[in-house]
């Protein structure tokens, strides 16, 4: 592949894109590349064009980018629902957890509560983060029913 001499251009003005911003420390993102490869194929020698295989390959790695970004949304809101399938799964069970004191307490769950993708459960009145859950019993009967 030739050397393009817009690209340097395209790629400080992405930066300074970034940095106004307010995020110097800004990665390129999938549009940054299309950008990239649009001010490549723009600043090309006519002379001396891009191969196709050259071409074929920017466009696959732009694809692949694309595919990734969209996967690790997806895996991101599947991880969410998971937690929250988990922690509904919870009540009526009895839990121990550590609180932040390192202090081991038992009771069982009353409710579960989302809020911004984070699950908390309740257990005796307190919100706990489900991952502080380090064991799990039966759920306890209900006297109420015969």
């Amino acid at each position: 592949m030739t050397q393009v001499s817009g690209l340097l251009s395209s790629n400080t003005a992405a930066s300074q894109s970034a940095q106004a911003s307010g995020n110097p420390g800004a990665n390129l993102d999938k549009d940054d590349f299309l950008k990239l490869f649009v001010a490549q194929m723009q600043h090309q020698d006519p002379t001396k064009p891009m191969d196709d295989a050259a071409m074929m390959g920017q466009m696959a790695q732009f694809s692949t980018l694309e595919q990734m970004s969209n996967m690790a949304a997806v895996n991101e809101a599947v991880a969410v629902t998971l937690v929250q399938g988990q922690s509904i799964g919870l009540i009526g069970k009895t839990v121990t957890y550590v609180d932040d004191a390192d202090v081991q307490h038992s009771g069982v769950v009353e409710k579960v509560t989302t809020a911004g993708g984070a699950s908390k459960i309740t257990v005796g009145g307190v919100e706990i983060d489900p991952s502080t859950v380090i064991s799990v019993g039966e759920a306890t009967p209900d006297p109420a029913v015969p």
